[in-house]
C-alpha cells in the first residue's frame, strides 16, 4: 500500500476537540492554528499552513467562471471537465 500523507489545513474556526478527534481517527494531520481562548495552545506547522493561502486564491480565481460558481452543469462528468478546463486557464494566466 503506497504511503499517503493526509493533512487538513483549516483556519482557527475549526479548532474544536471534536474535529481534532475525528482527524485523529482518520489518521490525518491537522494543520489548524489554536484558538486564542485555548488554554494549552497546540503546535502546528506554519510552513504548511502558508499553502492554504494558495488554495484560497485558486478558489477565488475559479469563482470568476460563472458556470462553476452556480453549478450550471448537472452531471458530475461535465462539471469535472469544466473544472479541469478552468483550472488550466487559471494555471496559464
Amino acid at each position: 500500500m503506497p504511503w499517503i500523507l493526509k493533512q487538513v489545513l483549516a483556519d482557527r474556526a475549526y479548532d474544536t476537540n471534536q474535529i481534532l478527534h475525528l482527524l485523529k481517527e482518520q489518521s490525518a494531520t491537522s494543520v489548524i492554528p489554536s484558538k486564542k481562548n485555548r488554554r494549552k495552545p497546540r503546535k502546528w506547522d506554519k510552513e504548511i499552513y502558508k499553502e492554504r493561502h494558495l488554495i484560497e486564491c485558486f478558489f477565488n480565481k475559479v469563482k470568476n467562471y460563472h458556470r462553476l460558481a452556480t453549478r450550471y452543469d448537472k452531471l458530475a462528468c461535465t462539471f469535472r471537465a469544466f473544472l479541469t478546463l478552468a483550472s488550466i486557464m487559471v494555471w496559464l494566466a
